[in-house]
């Protein structure tokens, strides 16, 4: 392109005349970077056959209006079924016909179709999904068929400013490629799912790409399109993308009929701030601070110590909270690993032994019930594996509230994710004993709600 740009300046310097229009040229293949970067077209030519439409139905309970009746007349049925119809995308990631999607894409779907670029549908199955990371897998019915797919690139090798595509299909626009740079590639965004670590870009993504491929110009898959930011509903620039590492980890336990487990550490931590850095003397605030260790837990068998503070797992740096169970969730139960931590002043590096969250004590999740201040609520002891589940960084051995029945009395003055400190100023520390206590009648109940405690009165 620029060659031809300077060809053309130099013939109209010399007063060279051109007797017509320029002959058509066939456009040939990119012969390196700087080519493809005039055109994406074989890129696409090459990815795009990977990248499928995913139609689903599912059938809801809608509530239906009663007319009045007369008398004698009999009642018509309470609620109607209603048959619903949702789009999303996804990516074949084997020549066997596995795709990677959302879980959201097929949740709750009762019929799974999937349309391929070259229009032929086939019926899909559901292999697995893993609401907490929000991916699923589905499997097509191939008859020995080997179908196009796209190799996973280390998410990791990216950087903020390499050119991508996100392909998908958007409010039902078949095979809708666009293009972007990555804006972020570790960016936090609450609420989308549990991993709450993304790969950030610009290229417009929309309804209905959920679940579609983000794709370097290698042509190989960096992520799986999930969400969006934005108040209307439509691209603004600001979409997010599940990394390839976690995929490819989805992928491999999710075929052989397991789930990402996140290990545990054995300790409880908290963000480095900039007043905590200048405290620990660091340069800059990054990282995770040690503010406890759990006896015989990973972290103490390491060797890590309280005001320990963690700045990198495997070389990998650790700036907070999200990219730290990112890292874990790519990373096998069992596994020994390099952590990186600031040690008075010093660097140090441990050797940890990565182990599966246990649930110990057993959570016992019960339903309080009775006529007392707590009925309605539903508890559970807090263990390792609990605390995971409920995707909490820190937390205390007790009682905390994950449930609470709609209308109850216990909504007043507490909620999900409440911990019960105390009955009557006696320390609760398990459901059993909470149960026992509130047997021998409520006069008071202490709950720990963010860090603040409050006491609630009852006559």
């Amino acid at each position: 392109m620029i060659r031809r740009t300077i060809l053309a300046a130099i013939l109209v310097a010399s007063g060279t005349m051109l007797a017509g229009p320029p002959a058509a040229v066939a456009q040939g293949l990119p012969s390196d970077r700087s080519d493809i970067a005039f055109s994406y077209a074989s890129l696409v030519k090459r990815v795009s056959p990977a990248v499928v439409n995913i139609y689903t139905t599912t059938t809801a309970r809608a509530p239906r209006r009663l007319p009045f009746p007369f008398p004698g007349m009999p009642l018509p049925p309470q609620a109607g079924e209603r048959v619903q119809n949702s789009l999303g995308s996804g990516v074949l990631v084997k020549p066997d016909g596995l795709i990677v999607t959302n879980a959201h894409v097929v949740k709750g779907a009762e019929e799974i179709r999937v349309v391929l670029a070259d229009r032929r549908e086939f019926e899909a199955k559901l292999v697995t999904q893993d609401e907490r990371y929000d991916l699923a897998l589905l499997r097509l019915d191939t008859n020995g068929e080997v179908f196009p797919h796209l190799d996973m690139r280390d998410s990791d090798s990216v950087e903020v400013g390499d050119v991508v595509l996100a392909i998908g299909n958007p409010f039902g626009l078949n095979q809708t490629v666009t293009s972007g740079i990555i804006s972020a590639v570790s960016r936090s965004a609450g609420g989308v799912n549990d991993s709450n670590f993304f790969i950030q870009t610009d290229a417009a993504i929309n309804p209905g790409n959920s679940g579609g491929a983000l794709v370097s110009l290698d042509g190989r898959l960096i992520g799986i399109n999930t969400a969006i930011y934005s108040q209307t509903g439509g691209s603004v620039g600001i979409g997010f993308a599940t990394p390839s590492n976690i995929v490819a980890r989805m992928v491999t336990l999710g075929e052989a009929g397991g789930k990402i487990v996140r290990p545990w550490l054995g300790i409880n931590m908290q963000r480095v701030t900039a007043d905590l850095a200048a405290g620990f003397g660091l340069a800059r605030p990054a990282g995770l601070v040690v503010k406890e260790v759990f006896p015989d837990g990973p972290g103490a068998k390491a060797g890590l110590r309280r005001n320990d503070v963690i700045v990198a797992l495997r070389d990998m740096p650790i700036d907070d909270e999200a990219s730290l169970r990112f890292r874990l969730a790519t990373l096998n139960v069992d596994s020994t690993v390099p952590v990186k931590v600031i040690r008075g002043g010093k660097e140090v590096v441990v050797s940890l032994t990565l182990a599966a969250p246990p649930e110990n004590p057993p959570r016992e999740k019960t339903l309080l019930d009775g006529r007392q201040p707590l009925a309605g609520a539903s508890v559970v002891n807090m263990s390792p594996a609990m605390a995971d589940e409920l995707n909490l960084v820190e937390w205390r051995n007790g009682v905390m509230v994950v449930e609470i029945k709609p209308g109850a009395y216990a909504g007043r003055f507490t909620r999900p994710g409440d911990m019960i400190v105390s009955i009557n100023g006696q320390e609760v520390k398990s459901v059993a004993d909470l149960k026992k206590q509130i047997a021998a009648g409520v006069a008071s109940i202490t709950i720990s709600r963010d860090g603040m405690t409050n006491t609630v009165q009852f006559r």
